[in-house]
This record gives C-alpha cells, sequence and structure tokens, in this order.
C-alpha cells in the first residue's frame, strides 16, 4: 500500500456521507454532555459541599438504563435507530433547557435537580444501544473499524474541548453554559434528522422474554465478549475519579473553575492522542495483552492522581489514564462491534452500556460516597489498586481475552 492509499484508508469512513454527518452530531452532542455535566458537579458541589451528592448525580443518571434495559436494547433492534438517537437528542436539549431554567429561576437544588438528571438518564438509556448500533449500519464492514476509532477521536476531543469550554463558561455563569449545551444539543439533533435512512437488519422474532433477553444470551455465551465487558466494568467502576474532581479542583490543588476544566479535560487529551494514533495505526496483532496493560497503566495513574498535590503532575496523571483508557475502550468496542450479529446488536449494546453505565455513573456513586466516609484522596488511591488488581484476575480468569490477536478478521480471532 503506498503513503497516499494509506492516508486514504485512515480516514475511509468519512467517504459515507451519513457517517460524516453522525460524526459532526455525536461531537456536538458529546461536547455539550461534558458541559453539563461540568456545570452540575460545580455548580452542586458550590451549593451543598456535599460530596455524596456529586456521587448521586451519577447514580440518577444510570438508574434508568438498569431498570430499562429489557427495553432499551429490543426498541434498537426493532424500530429505526437513526430515529430513536434523534428523538432521544430533542430530550437532552430540553434537559438542558430546564437546568437554565431553573437556574435563571434562582432555583437550583437538589430535588428539582435530579429530577431533571433522571429525565438525561432515561434518554441516554434509549439513546446509547441505537447510536452504538447506528454506526455499523452506515459504513460497510470494512470500514468499521476505521469508524469506531474515530468515533472515540470524535467523543475524546469533546471529553477534552467540553471540560475546559464548560468550566470557562460556568466562570461566566451558569446560564451561559447551559445555552451552550442547549444549542449544540439543538444542532445535533437537527443534523441527525437529515441522515438517510440506514439500512438495518432489524429483529423480526415475536415479543417473548427469549428474545428480550438474547442479548445476555450472546454475552454469557461468547466468553470474548464477556471479558471484555465485565473487565470495563469492574475496572472503572473502581478506578472512577471523575466525581472527585470538584473535590480535587477546589480543596486539594486549589483551583477555581478553570481548573476543574483542565482536569477534566486531561484524560480526553490522552485518549484522543492515542484515538488518532488508532486511527493511523490501527492495533494488528496482541490486542488482548493490549488492553489488559491499557487497564493496569489506567490503574497505576490513577493511584499517583489521588496521592498527587502537585497540579502538573495531576494533569499528567490524568492524560496517561486517558490514554491507556483509550486502548482499552478500542479494543473492547471493536471486539463487540465485530463479533456481534446486526439483529441483536442492540440488545447487546444495551447490556454493553449497562455495563459501561455501571463503570463510569456507579463508579462516581462508589468514588463519592468512600469520598464521604474516608476522604477523596484515599478513595481514589483505593481504587487504583483496584483496577489494577481487576487486570490480573482477568488476564488470568479469560485466557482466551487475553490471547486475542487481530481485531481485522473475527473469524481468524477466533480460530487463535
Amino acid at each position: 500500500m503506498t503513503l497516499s492509499e494509506e492516508q486514504a484508508d485512515r480516514f475511509a469512513a468519512f467517504r459515507h456521507g451519513a457517517y460524516a454527518r453522525f460524526f459532526v452530531a455525536r461531537f456536538l452532542a458529546s461536547f455539550a454532555i461534558q458541559i453539563v455535566s461540568v456545570s452540575v458537579g460545580w455548580q452542586m458541589y458550590d451549593e451543598t459541599r456535599n460530596t455524596l451528592l456529586l456521587g448521586l448525580i451519577g447514580l440518577v443518571q444510570f438508574l434508568p438504563s438498569l431498570i430499562l434495559l429489557l427495553v432499551t436494547g429490543s426498541v434498537a433492534d426493532r424500530y429505526n435507530r437513526r430515529s430513536i438517537v434523534a428523538i432521544c437528542l430533542v430530550m437532552s436539549a430540553g434537559c438542558a433547557a430546564a437546568l437554565l431554567a431553573i437556574t435563571l429561576a434562582g432555583a437550583f437544588a437538589p430535588i428539582p435537580v435530579f429530577a431533571v438528571l433522571l429525565v438525561f438518564g432515561i434518554e441516554r438509556a434509549f439513546m446509547a444501544p441505537a447510536v452504538q448500533s447506528l454506526a455499523p449500519n452506515l459504513v460497510p464492514e470494512r470500514d468499521l473499524a476505521n469508524a469506531i476509532a474515530w468515533n472515540s477521536s470524535s467523543w475524546q476531543t469533546a471529553a477534552i474541548v467540553g471540560p475546559v469550554a464548560g468550566g470557562l463558561l460556568y466562570g461566566l455563569s451558569a446560564a451561559v453554559a447551559y445555552s451552550v449545551a442547549l444549542a449544540f444539543l439543538t444542532a445535533a439533533a437537527l443534523l441527525v434528522f437529515t441522515i438517510p435512512k440506514p439500512a438495518q437488519r432489524r429483529s423480526e422474532e415475536a415479543r417473548s422474554w427469549s428474545t428480550v433477553l438474547a442479548g445476555f444470551r450472546f454475552i454469557s455465551s461468547e466468553k470474548v465478549v464477556l471479558g471484555a465487558i465485565s473487565l470495563d466494568l469492574f475496572a472503572v467502576l473502581l478506578g472512577g475519579a471523575v466525581a472527585l474532581m470538584p473535590v480535587f479542583a477546589r480543596d486539594i490543588l486549589t483551583l477555581g473553575p478553570w481548573g476543574l476544566g483542565l482536569l477534566r479535560a486531561a484524560p480526553g487529551a490522552g485518549a484522543i492522542l492515542v484515538a488518532v494514533l488508532l486511527a493511523a495505526y490501527p492495533i494488528r496483532h496482541r490486542a488482548g495483552h493490549f488492553m489488559f496493560a491499557g487497564v493496569g497503566l489506567f490503574g497505576i495513574a490513577t493511584v499517583v492522581f489521588g496521592f498527587s498535590q502537585n497540579v502538573w503532575l495531576s494533569v499528567a496523571a490524568l492524560f496517561v489514564m486517558g490514554g491507556a483508557d483509550m486502548v482499552s475502550v478500542y479494543v473492547r468496542e471493536t471486539l463487540i462491534t465485530l463479533w456481534t450479529p446486526d439483529e441483536v446488536r442492540g440488545r447487546v449494546n444495551a447490556v454493553n452500556m449497562v455495563f459501561v453505565g455501571a463503570s463510569n455513573e456507579l463508579g462516581e456513586f462508589r468514588a463519592g460516597t468512600m469520598a464521604h466516609l474516608v476522604g477523596a484522596v484515599p478513595a481514589v488511591v483505593i481504587g487504583g489498586v483496584g483496577t489494577l488488581a481487576v487486570s490480573l484476575l482477568w488476564a488470568i480468569g479469560f485466557p482466551k481475552l487475553r490471547r486475542i490477536n487481530s481485531l481485522d478478521a473475527p473469524d481468524q480471532a477466533r480460530r487463535s
């Protein structure tokens, strides 16, 4: 392959116009969600100084994914995924508008805010499996790994710029931050509505408990997918420190809202650097080893961040955390996407997103609760050590996953 052919191949997914629109819409939505996340967390801590409430922010958004698990995946497999994503983005815009109204009315308090976040959680429960399952319908299989890498790059770019912008916008006022998020979510919804109806192999099975539970059956029978999903669940559940960023920014590193944005952006900066490298130079061999190494490095960097009292060491540790996590995310999402039949992809992704939600939102709840009991620093350090232990235990317990070699040819990977 010539240099020009390699460069063209790195952007293969963007040769498909529907995917290009999806990419931009997903970026705008992710950007807006980051702004809302930073603003709500800072505003809640600013108003209450209660770390337990910071943990509850994640729990409230996660519970709908768990409660609605048996519904959301089936909806993504039976109905038009593009329409589901667009409708959910409209609901997200409505939630941003509600937070804006609460702020302007001077009524910011845990109960109304948690009510809005609950609706946020419901729409995310439906959107997550649909958006994860939509990308494979917009590109041919040969370009799917490239699309997954760019999807991660899009999200991580938003994870860099979004928190910084959120911190700066919140520094102007919370109302300004929520207004910008509202504008971006509205634009994302309109853009998704313009995507042509994609080809989709819809589930034609009669509704029954058997069809509803198809995602669980597939995951439990495919040990590679089970191992990849559960590894992420327990690693990030223990190692997540995002909920405590306002505590570190205000009380430990003595920074303002801009500092919170800096801390929130650092993992995204590391992740997007790695995502761009993976898009240009995808993992061709020893994918399983790369994934476990990434999780282990994530745990070590979390411990360093927990102990650090220097701003730039903390930023560097978070940067490494983001880059290491990106490696494991890339391998996991590629495996799940390529090894899952399209007709059950929504249900499998619904289960996967509950695991991801559990690792993120419940991880925030764990961090907030533990910080409330023993302090923020021990909560982060203990979590990092736990993540490192999970990496070692899963490497032993899922040898087939550890030995996965190629991500380009699932059949070949199965035989390796």
